[in-house]
């Protein structure tokens, strides 16, 4: 039987980075394009960003991108939700921290799941997998053909996790473009379990905390045992963060030296998967 697990609040929480991006934007496919290389300017190893609610331009991911050039992949974060990604404005007024959610009442959570869905509800409709799939299938097979390209990965964040995971399906379906060598999911969300790891073919690493509302240990639990009973003949890993809720790898509050370092590990994770299985 799957287990449907949805979206909520604490998908539009976390924090904005100071830092100022470096890379360029660029039209790739048509599609408007994050582009970060690394210095030696090689796209043999390439890796396709998949953003979570809040987009291409949202800086937290910008500034990770740059982080992965920097460790020597070509990192592309395409604008997959064409102009219509969610402000920024939702990520300090819909959630609050931690410390703070687990002193709220049954009420004010209520309250907070009621409002959010009056947003995300009509957005998850118009970005639908039939639309936004293509997208990004269509996204990996312009990236394959740059010149150099060697090898591709994805990673995904909370909206963009699932795609990433399903990126990872090999053979792809009949009919259907994309595919990477490797992926990570950084916090899924909106996951059908098990049916969206039965067709994983490539490397899969997820990070995911162990306080996120979205995927508690129950449905965590299930994965890994999914993934180690009927996958293993493919390499995949399942890395949980003590105390971190939904979003802690791109979006976590850094005046907390615990948040802090819980993304700066997610980071090391993704980038020696990559080297591993993007080389």
């Amino acid at each position: 039987m799957s287990t449907q697990i949805g979206m909520g609040a604490c998908c539009l929480s976390g924090s904005v980075h100071s830092g100022t991006p470096k890379g360029r934007e660029d039209n790739i496919g048509g599609l408007d394009t994050y582009v970060s290389e690394p210095q030696s300017k090689s796209t043999a190893k390439s890796i396709v960003f998949i953003t979570d609610i809040f987009g291409w331009k949202f800086k937290n991911v910008r500034l990770l991108a740059d982080n992965y050039a920097s460790a020597g992949f070509t990192c592309y974060i395409p604008d997959v939700h064409q102009g219509d990604s969610l402000p920024e404005e939702f990520l300090q007024s819909v959630e609050p921290p931690l410390k703070v959610r687990e002193q709220e009442g049954i009420i004010d959570k209520a309250k907070e799941t009621v409002d959010i869905m009056a947003t995300l509800g009509p957005w998850l409709a118009k970005h639908r997998e039939g639309v936004s799939e293509p997208l990004i299938s269509g996204f990996v097979n312009t990236v394959r053909q740059i010149p150099g390209t060697q090898k591709v990965g994805a990673i995904g964040f909370c909206w963009g996790g699932r795609y990433a995971i399903l990126q990872a399906h090999s053979p792809r379906p009949e009919g259907q473009v994309g595919g990477v060598d490797a992926a990570y999911a950084c916090h899924p969300s909106l996951l059908s379990i098990p049916a969206d790891f039965e067709g994983l073919g490539k490397p899969l690493s997820i990070a995911v905390g162990t306080k996120d509302s979205l995927l508690d240990q129950k449905s965590n639990e299930q994965i890994k045992e999914f993934l180690d009973t009927s996958k293993k003949d493919v390499p995949t890993e399942v890395r949980y963060y003590e105390d971190q809720v939904h979003g802690f790898a791109l979006r976590s509050d850094w005046s907390s030296d615990k948040d802090k370092k819980a993304m700066d590990d997610a980071e090391k994770q993704g980038v020696a998967w990559f080297e591993k299985y993007l080389s």
